[in-house]
């Protein structure tokens, strides 16, 4: 990856000294995904860090019964992974990509080169393992006590964590489909949510996408 894409597309590298910087940057290699592509299969044994450059995916399971279980979305800007690599474990999730997506690989030798070496990447580290925690608890709350407009509500509050995911910003472009399948509810109420959470002032439909007005309103919705 040429050097100044990676700085300017790889938010966590602008934290790094430069010699850190361009050994994770000799690390990463590209790969793009079609709409609907499995990235990673549950069980997979994965050797890298991954990061979203463009697209969206979904990280979910499917049960034994057949049922799919949406855990998050990954938008632009968001690495997820971690957690696999310092445990050396497969994977417990599926991601799948939702949109045409180009996601960057970090290997698994500069990974844990930088875990071992890097003070400004193990901080990075714990506050993108914070935030996860935090993300995964809530979710447990919000499949059992939200209807489906805090599920939606929620799911959105995610997908625009400015932790996570930095360059998102407070515009995304994302359909009703999309927003349905993170949020692990049909298109219908997905439409219905949208439509409350724009009258009370949260978020604002445009065109191709949607606005927040307040991510903090989103975050707490139902609470």
């Amino acid at each position: 990856m040429e050097e100044a894409r990676f700085e300017a597309r790889v938010h966590w590298a602008r934290e790094l000294p430069p010699d850190e910087r361009e050994r994770a940057r000799r690390g990463v290699t590209l790969r793009r995904f079609a709409p609907g592509a499995a990235v990673i299969h549950r069980g997979d044994k994965i050797d890298a860090w991954i990061g979203v450059l463009d697209g969206l995916l979904k990280l979910g399971s499917v049960t034994d019964a057949g049922k799919a279980v949406t855990y998050a979305g990954l938008p632009s800007s968001a690495w997820f992974g971690e957690g696999s690599l310092l445990k050396d474990e497969p994977r417990q999730y599926d991601v799948v990509a939702l949109r045409e997506t180009e996601t960057a690989w970090l290997n698994r030798a500069a990974f844990m080169w930088l875990y071992e070496n890097s003070v400004a990447f193990n901080r990075l580290l714990v506050r993108l393992l914070n935030e996860r925690l935090g993300q995964f608890i809530a979710s447990i709350e919000h499949d059992r006590m939200l209807d489906g407009t805090g599920k939606v509500a929620r799911s959105l509050a995610w997908l625009f964590n400015p932790t996570i995911s930095p360059f998102v910003g407070d515009r995304m472009e994302i359909n009703q489909e999309e927003i349905a399948a993170l949020a692990g509810v049909s298109r219908p109420t997905a439409n219905r949510a949208l439509r409350d959470l724009e009258a009370q002032g949260v978020l604002r439909a445009e065109r191709g996408g949607l606005r927040v007005l307040d991510w903090t309103g989103l975050r707490h919705y139902g609470a």
